[in-house]
């Protein structure tokens, strides 16, 4: 990543060196606290949005893009500043539908850090329907700012008018918000217990069905995903991809996953084959599943 990174852009250039060491301070993770983005801001002035445009060209370096071999780099400003970089992950020789695109990257990023409210979004194309829809599932969607390189300060329903969302299903917790589903961590395995932790985390107003993972690398550290679901349905992210891209985005390689457990409520549907579908495809461990 590192590589990656310092081939993006100019390294002449005093703020991309600036960025680079910022960066470095995180071991190569996508994310600058808003502390980092303050400073950065005031050395170079630069606004918060000028700032994130300059950086979607180091947020595409995590992208992983198998099928397509077109780099997407997104970034998610929280509303207290922080950065969350996302970028489109894809998956070979599985469903299509298993892709995970850059602002879904981005929001699910700030979503596992624990961010509340995302501000702004800063995506380097133009954003597709899908994401579109996937966005306005988030808490404070009314006031959400979408910023391409070519064009600043739209709202969201600038770019989805006449749309269709949680309110027209009666919904009233939105994505992102703090949300429990009463399931206790009381197993004797850590791991598990984490995949319950991040299951009762999860956004699933529709099905009811809530369902989490967690991993386990071989340095002890422990990543966990969890569902986002969508009123459209189709832009849905299961937990197993949160997991992906919440490692990829944070530096971490694969190959080091000792152990991979889902916890599941399958009450209306399942994401059991599905993602073990995409581990098989992506060599990893065999799945430990755990049926609540």
């Amino acid at each position: 990543m590192q590589e990656l990174i310092r081939n993006a852009l100019p390294q002449n250039v005093s703020l991309n060196q600036a960025v680079a060491q910022e960066l470095e301070s995180g071991n190569w993770a996508g994310f600058l606290s808003a502390q980092q983005v303050e400073q950065l801001c005031l050395d170079f002035t630069l606004a918060p949005v000028q700032l994130a445009i300059h950086l979607l060209p180091i947020a595409a370096c995590y992208s992983h893009t198998a099928v397509s071999h077109f780099n997407v780099g997104a970034v998610a400003i929280g509303k207290n500043g922080d950065f969350y970089f996302g970028a489109n992950q894809e998956f070979a020789n599985v469903e299509i539908q298993q892709t995970i695109h850059a602002e879904q990257s981005a929001i699910s990023h700030a979503w596992l850090r624990g961010e509340s409210q995302i501000a702004h979004v800063v995506v380097n194309y133009t954003p597709c329907g899908h994401c579109r829809q996937f966005m306005n599932e988030l808490q404070g969607a009314e006031e959400l700012q979408i910023h391409l390189p070519h064009r600043l300060n739209s709202s969201l329903h600038y770019y989805l008018p006449d749309s269709f969302g949680p309110k027209d299903l009666d919904i009233t917790v939105h994505l992102l918000a703090k949300e429990a589903h009463h399931l206790v961590a009381d197993h004797s395995d850590e791991l598990i217990n984490q995949s319950i932790l991040a299951a009762n985390q999860s956004h699933c107003p529709y099905s009811e069905s809530p369902h989490g993972i967690a991993m386990l690398f071989k340095n002890g550290e422990i990543i966990t995903g969890r569902y986002a679901e969508n009123a459209a349905f189709n832009p849905s992210l299961p937990a197993l991809q949160t997991a992906l891209n919440f490692a990829y985005l944070n530096n971490k390689k694969l190959t080091d996953i000792d152990r991979i457990v889902m916890v599941e409520k399958p009450l209306k549907l399942s994401h059991k084959s599905m993602t073990e579908q995409l581990l098989r495809a992506l060599n990893l461990p065999v799945l430990e599943y755990v049926k609540l």
